[in-house]
């Protein structure tokens, strides 16, 4: 027999396009059109309703960037009609290449009541089912016309908020043209065929030549396209159908991979949008899904990120309305567990808690569900502090599908559980559909099966699927596809079920699923660890001050009539939590959203340091004692840590600087630094052993200039070639001794860096305060610390804990890690001390090591300080910027932790009366770290004390209270009692003790009841 498999094949592609899918709406009738074009943000739906619309035509060009268009249609279902399904269908100049990033709309009906959403693959308005003829309808359109930034890569001013958005009007040329509007009669034989022929044409193509099945597809769909009077197709249509019914009902083998299809869309809280068009994005989507579910009673569709609920909740009550009715119905599943899908390696500890409780806290008060899946598709790396958070907060099940993103090395697993650095253990799934906005194609479900890495062992797997971002979600088509791919020789069985249903049967199906031990390290994306650096303090900053504003208000609270600030509190956790999205977070949105996280941190910061400073005047008390308030959760000098004391003098001042050579020293008995006439540190010597930390011949604090044009993703990734050109920054403009340290001037390019070296007295840390004026484009900026120090791993601080990672590059996998993340510190050294690299804004490092001639070993740590990607963002970090960096010679694991703590947490003196201000808690063992003190979420007065053990060792500590109290209880996260314990209870009345064990890296959450006689 002759093969004819590409001209069917060719033939059935082109009978779909232009004959069979235009038949679905081949009746149709002209819509009548009139717009109003909003002249700056968007208005409320009453307005747009109102607003004063004229009338124009197929063609009319709308929309400058960012603007807002209603367009009011309106029409007459024609007699002849009756009876049959009638739709509007509307092309507002759709770009179909991305189905959330082009023009989107939401449609209203004339009493306000949303109805659906229009996107580029979702283009039809219900109308009437069955229509009355003559009845003449009206409905309104609030179409975006949001720019398509996604198609290209290059740097546009598009992503800037135009000057017009706050006035009164708007300017630039228009982005789309209104290219269909017809009221249409839909054909549900023709549909129903498209769909039938579009599933077996897919399954065709999936299936490999040599199996029978596709041939036997082949021969079918060229007889039911042989059916088709292309001159009539909807009169043919059922023929058609009956010739495919036979192929759609051959079963699935017994051993099919079963695939468990949840609908899904995920929507980027902010990236190529501010966060004003992602408010709109979440309610056209749900506007789609709540109406497609009304037809469907089988669809099941997940959303994580309870952020994006909240403002539906505030900003569109009636869609949320929709959205609660189908959580009822069991259709609406809230899953994710969280607030945003935060970034999860820069988010700090206690912020990430907090994802976790106002995210789980969310779901509970509004739609009574405990959630216990964490679903964070689109995150770029996981830390390994997350098992141990998710079981704190009652989370069974993690999912992700970013790693199959790597560019290096293939993950070994799609199911497996996940050993975070405590030894907790999370089931995991990472769906080997590699796409978390699938269509349910064949294509994409042949390559699950095909990828799945866990065959033979386990034959479940979960696919997400609906368009993202805006694209509306999961679509009719999506369904149909389901429908067909139940039970379908050739194919995997599809079942579109709950995630929990999935996880609950693949967990009992893989009790010994392999373990991943440590980070979950993403291959890629590793530029979002420095880009945007305002973004990043601006989190940073806010981290550590809410953390003072808790610990003040509580310790006032407890001590004085102070008011603690409930609500304030929990409106600036969400704003900090918000703004931890992981397209915010790690610099990787449009200007827009990036300027206006930064005026939201100056607002942040500002109603922190009030609480602060509110706090603190409350306990200091009326005088004009100096008070000195220690944040830190270990004292320095004689200010206690978590409490405040009188210090009559200044505290540890700087040493000036002392010529030397053609530099200067700075020596305060404890450390020797040498700098030279180029402004770079040559010497670093412990003077307790005499020990130099700088290389032979090398020098620290070298600033270093890249080339970082990275072949894909501007603002997130760093090439490894990137270290193939660099340019040391060792001319200097001036070095000069101040009475503060030594300042160093440097100039290249169109840029200046102004820093200031200085030594305490009593300090073992080299402070490195930097102000930056950067010009530069496509460079990266690093700072390098070549120390004489053999250490074959580099140990840096993650949430809770801190991590080992190799500095050589014997595997792939250590090779692949050449851009590594810290939080407040990162250390190496050898088994009995080396140095430590302390930061207050900087997540970025490299390590790097080689053997000298002399048989010495040189690791060098460098911080990155800045980039400057034009991508989204052409004007990513210009400007003006201040951060800090030390060096902590002599450092073991412990001088680390608390020199980082130190560092980001400053002392802050008040003007009292009181000597001392006891702290409500303190720890005996300073390995056992305090992380948060604050009252109860619950307004009882309860005390809620997290810590940690911070040094990876056992732990066996005294907890003392300063105020009498009447129970202890451990709690999860979310401050409810940890199944399996019970209430501690003080042995006697005047005991202010509690002992406590923990293993490595443990956290323990205490919900702490005081005595009424406080």
């Amino acid at each position: 027999m002759h093969s004819r498999q590409r001209l069917v094949e060719q033939r059935l592609k082109r009978v779909l396009k232009e004959r069979i899918r235009p038949a679905v709406h081949a009746r149709t009738v002209p819509l009548r059109v009139e717009v109003w074009d909003a002249p700056g943000e968007p208005v409320p739906v009453a307005a747009g309703l109102a607003a004063p619309y004229r009338p124009v035509q197929v063609g009319h060009r709308w929309g400058p960037a960012w603007s807002t268009s209603w367009f009011r249609i309106s029409g007459r279902i024609p007699e002849e009609w009756a009876g049959q399904r009638v739709e509007a269908v509307i092309d507002l100049g759709f770009d179909v290449t991305g189905a959330g990033f082009s023009t989107e709309g939401l449609v209203y009906r004339p009493d306000g009541t949303v109805l659906k959403a229009l996107n580029p693959r979702n283009n039809w308005i219900p109308v009437a089912d069955p229509a009355r003829g003559g009845e003449e309808f009206t409905h309104c359109i609030e179409a975006a016309a949001n720019p398509a930034l996604c198609d290209s890569h290059e740097p546009t001013p598009l992503g800037n908020q135009p000057a017009w958005i706050t006035g009164s009007g708007r300017t630039g040329d228009p982005l789309y043209r209104l290219l269909r509007t017809d009221l249409a009669v839909f054909d549900t034989q023709v549909w129903e065929l498209a769909q039938d022929l579009d599933v077996l044409g897919e399954l065709m193509h999936a299936l490999p030549e040599s199996d029978p099945r596709r041939w036997q597809l082949l021969r079918t769909i060229e007889r039911a396209l042989d059916a088709i009077d292309l001159q009539d197709v909807s009169g043919c249509a059922p023929a058609a159908r009956e010739v495919l019914r036979p192929a759609l009902a051959v079963p699935a083998a017994p051993s099919a991979h079963r695939v468990s299809a949840v609908g899904h869309a995920h929507i980027d809280t902010a990236w190529l949008w501010p966060l004003r068009e992602t408010v709109r994005k979440v309610a056209r989507t749900l506007s789609n899904v709540t109406q497609l579910m009304d037809d469907h009673p089988d669809f099941r569709f997940a959303m994580s990120q309870a952020q994006q609920l909240a403002w539906l909740k505030d900003r569109r009550p009636e869609v949320y309305a929709r959205v609660q009715e189908k959580a009822r119905t069991g259709q609406f599943l809230p899953v994710g567990s969280l607030w945003v899908e935060p970034d999860t390696n820069i988010t700090g500890g206690e912020a990430f808690a907090r994802q976790l409780i106002h995210g789980k806290r969310f779901y509970l008060d509004e739609f009574g569900v405990e959630t216990e899946e964490m679903w964070l598709p689109d995150t770029f790396g996981y830390n390994a502090a997350m098992p141990q958070l998710m079981k704190l907060a009652g989370v069974r099940w993690f999912l992700t599908q970013k790693i199959s993103w790597n560019t290096t090395n293939k993950f070994p697993h799609h199911t497996f559980r996940w050993e975070g650095i405590d030894g907790t253990r999370i089931f995991s799934h990472f769906p080997p559909v590699d796409t978390y906005n699938a269509e349910l194609t064949g294509a994409e479900l042949a390559h699950a099966v095909s990828n799945f890495q866990d065959k033979g062992a386990a034959n479940s797997s979960l696919l997400p699927f609906g368009y993202g971002d805006g694209g509306g979600g999961p679509t009719r088509e999506m369904l149909a596809r389901a429908a067909r791919l139940g039970d379908l020789d050739g194919s995997p069985r599809v079942v579109v079920e709950r995630p929990a249903d999935f996880f609950a049967r693949a967990e009992t199906e893989y009790p010994d699923a392999p373990v991943w031990l440590g980070e979950l390290y993403l291959e890629f994306h590793r530029g979002t660890l420095t880009s945007q650096l305002r973004t990043k303090q601006g989190n940073r900053r806010s981290e550590h001050l809410l953390r003072e504003a808790e610990l003040w208000s509580a310790t006032a609270a407890v001590r004085t009539d102070f008011r603690y600030p409930y609500e304030e509190l929990d409106r600036l956790w969400k704003t900090v939590l918000l703004h931890q999205f992981h397209d915010i977070l790690p610099g990787s949105s449009i200007a827009w959203v990036h300027r206006e996280a930064e005026r939201t941190y100056t607002e942040v910061l500002a109603d922190l340091r009030e609480i602060v400073a509110s706090a603190q005047r409350a306990l200091a008390g009326d005088g004009d004692l100096t008070v000195v308030f220690n944040a830190a959760p270990h004292t320095r000098g004689d200010v206690p840590a978590l409490g405040a004391a009188v210090r009559p003098t200044a505290t540890d001042p700087t040493v000036g600087p002392v010529p030397s050579g053609d530099g200067f020293v700075l020596d305060n008995g404890l450390v020797r630094i040498g700098i030279d006439a180029r402004g770079l540190v040559v010497s670093a010597i412990d003077l307790a052993d005499g020990r130099e930390a700088v290389a032979p011949g090398e020098a620290a604090n070298l600033l270093q200039l890249h080339q970082d044009f990275p072949n894909e993703y501007d603002a997130w990734d760093i090439d490894a070639f990137y270290r193939n050109t660099v340019r040391d920054l060792d001319d200097a403009d001036s070095v000069t001794a101040l009475a503060e340290g030594v300042e160093v001037v440097r100039t290249f390019g169109s840029s200046r860096i102004r820093q200031l070296l200085s030594l305490r007295e009593g300090a073992r840390r080299l402070d490195i305060d930097t102000d930056i004026d950067w010009h530069e484009r496509e460079h990266l900026l690093k700072a390098a610390f070549p120390l004489d120090v053999r250490a074959d791993h580099s140990t840096a601080e993650i949430p809770f804990g801190h991590v080992r990672r190799p500095t050589h590059t014997n595997t792939s996998w250590d090779a692949a890690r050449f851009e590594i993340c810290a939080h407040r510190f990162l250390h190496v050294g050898e088994r009995d001390r080396g140095a430590a690299l302390v930061n207050d804004s900087t997540y970025g490092h490299d390590v790097t090591r080689d053997v000298r001639p002399d048989g010495g070993t040189t690791t060098t740590v460098r911080l990155s300080l800045l980039r400057a990607p034009r991508f989204p963002d052409p004007d990513a970090d210009r400007g003006t910027h201040r951060l800090r960096y030390g060096l902590v010679l002599g450092a073991d694991i412990a001088d680390a932790v608390r020199e980082g703590y130190a560092f980001n947490l400053p002392e802050r003196s008040v003007t009292g009366s009181e000597r001392e201000v006891p702290s409500l808690v303190t720890t005996g063992d300073d390995g056992v770290v305090i992380e948060a003190v604050k009252l109860a979420d619950d307004r009882s007065g309860d005390i809620v004390v997290r810590l940690y053990e911070a040094h990876g060792v056992r732990a066996r500590t005294t907890l003392t209270l300063s105020a009498p109290w009447r129970t202890a209880t451990v709690t999860d996260l979310l401050e409810r009692p940890l199944a399996g314990t019970d209430p501690i209870r003080p042995g006697a009345e005047e005991d202010r003790s509690l002992h406590l064990a923990l293993r490595p890296f443990e956290i323990r959450t205490l919900r702490i009841g005081l005595r009424g006689d406080r």
